[in-house]
């Protein structure tokens, strides 16, 4: 195992680089980020940048969940996001190389309290991953600082190269199947959960399929899960309705790995995570939502790693390349088939009209 001083030694690099980034007041400007990586991962593999690292790379993190890594090199030094799991891309800490292996930091801030609940003292607890890299596979290792201060956590997992997006598609020149109505609006079948241990909250009523994710009083808290379809899908358009209370969120997964965010964020600023972006990575270029408690309407399109969204009948995101996948993939291989799938672990959330047109290829 890796552990001693070479281990201690790396880590107070990492921390350094930090710490001078820090001094440099450097910024990440989201926008930048992802035009750099879509740089990267264009360029990886043609040959256009001498450090094997740089580029877009699936994940299958310790457990089996999906993530993400990006790695791209600007004004002399390498940057780079990454996808744990759950939750949101994010910029790491510092990225470097040696003896050609690359090192990747991620720094936690841990709130240190006493008995009244108030913070007494704060520490920053380094997340290390070590990754070599052999053609278009990665082999890393995670490395974690126990909370008490005593010892290491190791875990091994494994990436794959991301390859090249292809161009945009022609939108026009499209050819499409017969349409499949997913929810028949009158029962789940078609339908499962994506983890048969959850609790399931969804069920039909008056022609809509209905998550109500209540939670007993007095009792222990329920795993409400998610749904998805049981059939597996590659390209294609699809058009629902969906209506999301006050403070509600779920999500729509295309192919299970990209989620198309619904949330109340009506009369936000434009981010990511507004209703119709996708989550974290693609920001609508238009707020088009309606209130929470209407009903709405949302037609997507999935070609060639590319997505369009219109909302209520307004193109907020124009045939746009997707990087990677999102937090809650079903895995991070973008080039199988896969569910569309209904985020219920949040709130409660009403779809209905679901139908799925495939692109014929």
């Amino acid at each position: 195992m890796w552990v001693g001083l070479a281990h201690v030694t790396l880590l107070l690099t990492c921390v350094n680089c930090y710490e001078r980034l820090l001094l440099m007041n450097k910024t990440i400007h989201c926008a930048s980020v992802v035009l750099l990586l879509s740089v990267a991962c264009a360029f990886a593999q043609a040959g256009q940048n001498a450090n094997p690292y740089i580029g877009c790379w699936a994940l299958t993190i310790p457990g089996g969940g999906a993530g993400w890594l990006g790695v791209t090199q600007e004004d002399g030094y390498l940057d780079g996001s990454i996808l744990w799991g759950g939750g949101s891309v994010v910029p790491v800490d510092c990225v470097f190389t040696t003896d050609g292996v690359l090192y990747v930091l991620r720094l936690e801030r841990v709130e240190r309290r006493n008995a009244a609940r108030e913070v007494v003292r704060t520490q920053m607890f380094p997340e290390l991953i070590e990754a070599t890299v052999d053609g278009d596979a990665l082999k890393l290792k995670r490395t974690t600082v126990r909370r008490n201060g005593e010892g290491v956590n190791e875990e091994e997992f494994t990436g794959k190269r991301i390859p090249p997006l292809p161009p945009a598609p022609d939108l026009a020149q499209v050819k499409y199947g017969d349409p499949i109505v997913l929810f028949n609006g009158t029962s789940l079948e078609g339908w499962t959960l994506t983890n048969e241990n959850q609790t399931n909250g969804w069920s039909p009523q008056e022609g809509a399929l209905v998550n109500n994710p209540v939670q007993p009083q007095g009792r222990r808290r329920l795993s409400y899960g998610n749904l998805r379809t049981i059939a597996e899908f590659e390209d294609f358009n699809l058009k629902l309705e969906v209506n999301v209370p006050r403070n509600g969120n779920s999500g729509v997964y295309l192919r299970g790995i990209y989620e198309v965010q619904v949330s109340d964020s009506y009369d936000r600023p434009l981010d990511p995570h507004n209703m119709g972006g996708i989550y974290s990575r693609i920001k609508p270029t238009v707020n088009a939502e309606k209130p929470a408690g209407q009903w709405q309407t949302m037609d997507i399109t999935l070609l060639d790693r590319h997505v369009t969204v219109k909302l209520n009948g307004t193109a907020i995101i124009d045939n746009q390349p997707l990087l990677g996948c999102t937090g809650g993939a079903l895995w991070s291989d973008e080039f199988k088939p896969g569910p569309i799938y209904l985020q219920g672990d949040h709130t409660a959330v009403s779809y209905r009209n679901i139908v799925l047109t495939p692109v014929v290829k």
